[in-house]
């Protein structure tokens, strides 16, 4: 009977065990795709592409009859480029939340709802966290889902995306949070829940699901070697950080992010060490913006801030996101660490996109290679974004190509210079690659591109 009663117990031991792991892994997710489909949309969008016709090999004499008849297929040409994405409704009325790169520069807006299809126009769109509100044009009340607190989202915990991969609506795919705090260098305020959930091309602006149903992120990208497709590397905004500009965009129908007005770097263990800081943390201030908020403050170069409004600056990349989220006008309080010693200032935020320093980083620089005759600027965090190419991509994206081109009838407009003889450049970079290679007698160019069609290819030009 002893034996019995100890076989019995370790029975109930067991079972009770079992059934608390099976509380925390669902049996299936059909209850919860079921409740959430009907809010979660379909994106397609169409925009005018103007592209260049290829140039003739060869020229026609002057007076010829056939230099007439063949310029007009010289002209430039204009032709629609579709693409897909998802989004999720957030009100009744029919407000959707997607990537801002899933809608750049579109023409027309269609999201689909179930199998309805309905055209929308944008509300407000932000490329730096890469987030755009949507309004359904129709007067049709819809199901909205609701943000979650992703501040509380563990590691290891189950999530569930939904959207619409490689065009196919509806789909849904379920993982865990493999990381959170993830920096991947797509813009200045990376913060993302990285996930194991499977995220394709058309996943972008779909929504990240906790089991209660709630959004705790924004599906934006994926490590895809090779274009390769999902291999479970995918990331999301955090719901928390997207709905303060969420709100923004809604209210005012653009961002109001905080202004400091520094430049800073990373503080080092050697830094650290000089400094006397006990560990490496904080911003360091590299340079003060004239007549900003930090300027009028009295922060000079070598500064470290410490700690904003309260808040513990324990890296670098801290502090853009902090002063960004903190509202415009608001009085805040900086330590600072100066001459080995801590001291306060205080300072009123001003707003990052009236600042000149955004003004001016907005804008990309164009550069004339006047050695291949073309018009070329660096790649923004849009175009990558938008072509959905690989984070860390450089290179010189083509914007005009002159008459008499070596590059006419090899490379198009819109097209990614990568490399020249196998060696990458940058926009800055390209003119004395090119000149140096002339100089030395080679008459072969060997540039390595992206095409229109985000493919990577090779073209062998003659230059003399």
């Amino acid at each position: 009977m002893n034996n019995f009663k100890k076989i019995f117990i370790l029975f109930l031991i067991t079972f009770s065990l079992s059934g608390s792991k099976a509380n925390s892994v669902p049996d299936s997710f059909a209850d919860l795709a079921d409740r959430l489909m009907p809010s979660v949309v379909n994106i397609s969008t169409t925009q005018i592409i103007k592209t260049r016709p290829n140039q003739f090999p060869f020229q026609f004499p002057p007076g010829s009859p056939f230099e007439e008849m063949f310029r007009d297929f010289q002209r430039p040409t204009e032709r629609k480029a579709s693409s897909l994405g998802s989004g999720f409704i957030i009100d009744k009325k029919g407000i959707v939340i997607t990537n801002n790169h899933v809608i750049d520069k579109a023409e027309d807006i269609l999201v689909k709802v179930n199998s309805k299809e309905f055209k929308a126009k944008v509300i407000g769109a932000d490329p730096y966290a890469d987030l755009a509100v949507l309004k359904i044009e129709s007067k049709e009340n819809f199901v909205p889902v609701k943000f979650g607190d992703s501040d509380k989202a563990r590691v290891g915990e189950w999530v569930v995306a939904i959207g619409n991969p490689f065009g196919l609506g509806g789909t849904v795919t379920s993982g865990i949070i493999s990381a959170r705090n993830r920096d991947i260098g797509m813009t200045r305020y990376d913060d993302f829940i990285q996930t194991d959930a499977s995220i394709n091309q058309g996943n972008s602006g779909g929504p990240l699901f906790n089991l209660n149903g709630e959004v705790i992120g924004i599906n934006t990208a994926i490590i895809a070697p090779g274009q390769s497709g999902s291999i479970g590397i995918g990331f999301a905004i955090p719901s928390n950080a997207a709905s303060i500009v969420i709100d923004q965009l809604i209210k005012f129908g653009e961002t109001r992010r905080g202004w400091l007005g520094v430049r800073i770097q990373e503080v080092t263990k050697e830094i650290a060490d000089v400094e006397k800081l006990k560990k490496p943390s904080g911003a360091l201030v590299a340079s003060v913006s004239e007549k900003s908020p930090a300027d009028k403050a009295g922060l000079k170069a070598g500064d470290i801030i410490l700690k904003f409004d309260g808040t513990k600056i324990t890296t670098m990349r801290k502090l853009p996101k902090v002063v960004a989220n903190t509202e415009v006008g608001k009085k805040v309080e900086l330590e600072i660490w100066r001459d080995k010693k801590l001291i306060k200032k205080r300072l009123t935020l001003g707003r990052l996109e009236s600042s000149a320093d955004f003004k001016a980083a907005d804008e990309p620089k164009e550069f004339s290679i006047e050695s291949l005759k073309i018009l070329v600027r660096g790649l923004t965090q849009t175009d990558i974004k938008q072509r959905e190419l690989p984070a860390n991509t450089k290179g010189a994206l083509v914007i005009d190509l002159k008459d008499k081109s070596p590059l006419q009838g090899f490379v198009d407009v819109n097209e990614i210079i990568l490399e020249v003889q196998k060696k990458p450049i940058t926009p800055s970079t390209l003119n004395k690659s090119v000149e140096r290679i002339v100089k030395s007698g080679e008459k072969t160019l060997l540039l390595t591109i992206i095409n229109n069609n985000n493919r990577r290819r090779y073209i062998g030009v003659k230059i003399n």
